[in-house]
């Protein structure tokens, strides 16, 4: 099944149970406006979310870059008075799509293709897993104009490094390398430029073969428990097990092991 939706500013497409979504300003270096913020959140929200076809999500940029973030030229163009609206624009833009990419109860994978700065790279870290080009790099880019980190960009941070580095890496606002990226836990694997787009093709087809409904409950699981006490979390798991074990997959699975074949997930 191949299918493709139209938009303006990204691409969105199926192909064997995978949604590519590609941010598609490369002139700008995917750089966000107010259509991208748009677009990008209904193709998750509707599209993504709502057609059963669809069991992974891959997220990358065209041309060289994943994302710079924040198209700066329309934020000043939009302003009133020289003053920004920093957080209607945060609130009312950014915020709905890191929300809708983490209540998606499907896996994201984020292709790193090249540069992701600012909101980009929040929204690249909002994904569920990122692969990512050798020679890309990631940078804050906030302090550089005297921001703050914004779009949950504070929170995948503070979690996934340390807080002496996720200091120095919002504050020195120095570009960080692929391999260092993988190092601090920011990135689930660097390829070469070269196998970059197959690597991300095969990783995300690998996904949506999975059992759709139970990488959803692992998702949601992860991100409650790091909130959670211990036994909270015993008790979760207890109560999404037997979700999982009334699921059509589990039942595959089960059979599968039981016969010595490979499961053919359907998803549910």
């Amino acid at each position: 099944m191949h299918q493709t939706s139209t938009y303006e500013t990204l691409t969105y497409s199926v192909e064997n149970g995978v949604a590519t979504i590609t941010l598609n300003r490369p002139d700008v270096y995917n750089a966000f406006n107010s259509a991208l913020k748009k677009e990008l959140a209904h193709a998750i929200n509707h599209d993504a979310a709502k057609d059963e076809a669809v069991r992974a999500v891959v997220l990358r940029g065209s041309g060289k870059a994943f994302s710079s973030g924040q198209d700066l030229k329309e934020a000043m163009e939009l302003s009133k008075n020289g003053k920004i609206d920093f957080r209607g624009m945060i609130q009312h833009g950014y915020n709905p799509i890191i929300r809708a990419m983490k209540n998606l109860p499907k896996p994201i994978l984020a292709g790193i293709n090249g540069v992701a700065a600012g909101a980009g790279l929040a929204i690249a870290l909002a994904a569920d897993m990122r692969i990512m080009n050798a020679e890309a790099r990631l940078v804050e880019g906030f302090t550089g104009i005297a921001l703050v980190p914004d779009s949950g960009g504070t929170y995948f941070l503070a979690r996934m490094m340390n807080y002496p580095q996720a200091f120095e890496f919002a504050a020195l606002n120095e570009p960080m390398d692929a391999q260092t990226a993988l190092q601090m836990g920011l990135v689930n694997r660097v390829v070469p430029a070269a196998d970059f787009d197959n690597a991300l093709k095969s990783m995300g087809e690998r996904l949506a073969a999975a059992p759709t409904k139970t990488l959803g409950l692992v998702k949601e699981m992860l991100q409650k428990a790091l909130r959670m006490s211990l036994d909270e979390v015993l008790d979760m798991e207890a109560d999404m097990q037997e979700v999982a074990g009334n699921s059509e997959d589990c039942t595959i699975g089960l059979m599968a092991f039981a016969t010595k074949q490979a499961p053919k997930f359907v998803g549910r």
